[in-house]
């Protein structure tokens, strides 16, 4: 089973060389971390940051240069800061090639459910309706299951969309996940944890292949 580290980690193997990539707050920002050395990323932040690097040290943070999620960040070398409407434009006109968001729930059809619970006050629904309506391929970073056990990989949302069929992978603590015209696809499986584990933890439907390896997260 992965923590937060790990699924950012087998997330990070997702990012291709050249990518435009765009982390939502949560277990995405952790993508920055681990991503290959031998390859060149470009991580743009809706707040108008293209070019992060991963978290500070302790004691180098800089509180001006934060992320979407008000975390403190770095950046590399040539990165650049611009309005919001800019950045806007750039997710809006496409530019960004992978975009990595947390979720509360993804239903079998590709819908996200990830801005609002009712009756709990929220700030708003920040960026995510942009990124999900824009973009072509959506990774999910999230837990398999909620904290009393039940499952977030759904047959359909309960909680207020935020996109609608637009989430084409999901990484778990349990296992990735491919959304496909029949549900879920079970790709890999997370160490130690069996394939049974991960039916009992969908509600969705699920297609399992005859074999499901374990994810390799090096």
């Amino acid at each position: 089973m992965l923590d937060k580290n790990g699924i950012a980690r087998r997330i990070a193997r997702e990012v291709q060389d050249g990518f435009y990539v765009n982390l939502g707050i949560g277990i995405p920002t952790l993508v920055a971390n681990y991503v290959r050395d031998d390859i060149e990323v470009e991580f743009q932040s809706e707040n108008g940051v293209l070019g992060m690097g991963p978290f500070p040290f302790e004691g180098d943070e800089d509180a001006d240069i934060i992320n979407a999620g008000k975390q403190t960040i770095t950046t590399l070398p040539g990165a650049s800061f611009f309005d919001s409407a800019l950045s806007f434009s750039m997710i809006r006109g496409q530019h960004v090639d992978l975009t990595i968001l947390g979720a509360m729930e993804v239903a079998e059809n590709g819908d996200i459910a990830n801005w609002k619970i009712p009756g709990k006050m929220v700030k708003g629904m920040g960026g995510a309706m942009d990124l999900v309506a824009s973009a072509e391929n959506i990774i999910v970073a999230m837990m398999h299951t909620n904290r009393s056990g039940q499952s977030k990989l759904l047959k359909r949302c309960t909680l207020p969309l935020t996109g609608v069929g637009c989430v084409t992978k999901i990484v778990t603590n349990l296992a990735v996940l491919e959304v496909t015209a029949k549900g879920f696809k079970l790709l890999e499986r997370a160490p130690g944890v069996s394939v049974e584990e991960i039916k009992k933890a969908t509600e969705g439907t699920l297609e399992i292949p005859d074999e499901v390896p374990e994810m390799i997260l090096a």
